[in-house]
């Protein structure tokens, strides 16, 4: 009665209300399942996408935000990742919090080890800011990537957020503290730079030195504060040292430097041996500001699998879609919506990029966000909207959308001084659905928070079924080297049956 794409492209809320819709859509779905077979061949390829601060509800939210946009029924949508036959739970706690930060996560996630709150690539052994700590090589950890380019497949990464930031940090960093992204940055938190290196040298040196691609924001972190870069923005680095000129020379090979989208879409990548990407001072603008000559996610992603794939041995990718985190926290839903809707259509272009029998895709979150879908609002209301009702004891409404806390509560607020009470604002006079208009949330803070559920983890390609169940989000990076045959751990190539000669 309904084929693959009818069945989920469901454009009016009525057809939700026949019995046999739901009868077909539920064997549909068993078929599915019964005719799905493991595939348990060598993953040649790895690419992990990690949505920051990409909570359930945040897919949830997203997924219906997505469907309205296109003009069908949001709730019936899915993201290009839910269309993977294996989800699992990831644990997100890191060894000193139950609410972790994206430093510690990408320790565990990354390196397969939980570590402390705001280090990075370093054992729980390392506190923060305990630089001769971090630097000790019983300290350090290896991640993935260094786990693949010791298996000889090349490794790279690219990130919406500052090739320094917390996340893509810790594919190739070992610190104390998140924050040195620059010897200045170390400076200022009355640090020694020269006892604690920062993150930006880190690219240029060991497992940083080897990586094919590198695509993000950032490049303050890499000049002298007496040098501009391309966009009239001063580097804020003391050494004197520009890094970009530095990483650029060391390279042996064709090295390309791009700095915006048409540079990035004009290289050749079956030509190109390391790319080094920048296009941004700091962060790249969210996706609704649309900055100029930006290139996307997807783009970027798809530029990345290009140079990789030319080793016959394979590669290792890291995608972060960072700028979800940094959404909620501003409690600007609607681009945090956005956001992870430019992550899933990164993860399209990459499925359409490779052979689902060699590669392996994993999509995860490294923690969630206070972020809640609220009330009881009509299907397919308007998800960044208002409810379709009104609360039943202040008779207002409320935004389907809102967070624990968050900052400026007085938008959402106000107090009665004849009766010393506190009123909720009408939200009717704001904007709400607008892509800068903050949500409410109930708590004071100078930014909303993180959460501490378990996040969700998408997996396809080979052994994905193994990313099934609820288990510690430091066992990704063990899969997937299980997987691949790399790493220190257990992997499929120690149990698959060995060839014996017949005479």
């Amino acid at each position: 009665m309904y084929g693959p794409d009818r069945a989920w492209n469901i454009r009016s809320k009525d057809e939700l209300k026949s019995k046999d819709f739901w009868f077909h859509d539920a064997q549909r779905t068993v078929y599915e399942k019964t005719s799905t077979v493991p595939n348990q061949y060598l993953a040649k390829n790895i690419i992990l996408f990690l949505g920051d601060g990409m909570s359930v509800p945040t897919v949830t939210a997203a997924r219906i935000y997505d469907g309205q946009k296109k003009g069908i029924v949001g709730e019936r949508n899915r993201l290009e990742f839910e269309k993977f036959n294996y989800v699992g739970l990831s644990k997100t706690y890191c060894a000193d919090k139950q609410v972790s930060d994206s430093a510690a996560t990408a320790s565990a996630y990354l390196s397969g080890v939980k570590a402390n709150y705001l280090t990075i690539g370093v054992s729980a052994d390392v506190k923060l800011n305990d630089c001769e700590a971090a630097k000790s090589p019983n300290n350090r950890l290896s991640s993935i990537a260094t786990w693949a380019m010791r298996g000889h497949k090349s490794a790279g990464l690219v990130t919406t957020t500052r090739v320094t930031h917390a996340s893509p940090a810790g594919v190739y960093a070992h610190t104390s503290n998140r924050d040195f992204e620059s010897d200045f940055d170390v400076k200022d938190q009355g640090h020694d730079p020269s006892k604690c290196p920062d993150i930006a040298q880190q690219l240029l040196s060991d497992e940083g030195q080897r990586l094919k691609v590198v695509m993000g924001g950032g490049t303050r972190k890499f000049l002298p504060n007496t040098e501009k870069d391309v966009y009239g923005n001063v580097g804020e680095r003391l050494d004197g040292r520009n890094l970009i000129n530095e990483w650029q020379q060391s390279k042996h090979g064709n090295a390309e430097v791009v700095f915006n989208r048409t540079n990035l879409l004009s290289i050749n990548p079956y030509n190109t041996d390391f790319l080094l990407g920048l296009f941004n001072a700091s962060h790249l603008a969210y996706k609704l500001d649309d900055s100029i000559d930006t290139p996307t996610l997807e783009e970027m992603t798809e530029a990345a699998i290009n140079v990789l794939s030319t080793n016959p041995s394979g590669f290792f990718l890291f995608v972060e879609g960072g700028r979800i985190d940094h959404a909620h926290h501003e409690t600007k839903a609607k681009k945090a919506m956005e956001e992870t809707v430019q992550f899933s259509n990164a993860v399209k272009k990459a499925r359409q990029l490779t052979n689902p029998w060699e590669t392996l895709i994993v999509v995860t979150a490294d923690h969630g966000h206070t972020m809640t879908i609220n009330g009881y609002p009509d299907i397919n209301n308007d998800i960044t909207g208002l409810s379709s009702e009104l609360s039943d004891l202040d008779y207002l409404p409320y935004a389907t959308l809102s967070y624990a806390n968050g900052p400026e509560m007085n938008r959402f607020y106000e107090v009665q001084t004849s009766n010393n009470t506190v009123k909720r604002v009408d939200l009717r006079n704001l904007n709400i659905g607008d892509k800068d208009e903050r949500y409410p949330h109930g708590a004071p803070y100078s930014e909303e928070t993180h959460g501490g559920g378990d996040v969700a983890v998408y997996a396809n390609g080979p052994w994905s079924h193994l990313f099934s169940g609820v288990y510690e989000q430091n066992t990704i990076p063990h899969l997937m080297g299980f997987a691949s045959c790399i790493g220190p751990g257990i992997t499929y190539c120690d149990l698959r049956p060995k060839a014996t000669y017949n005479p």
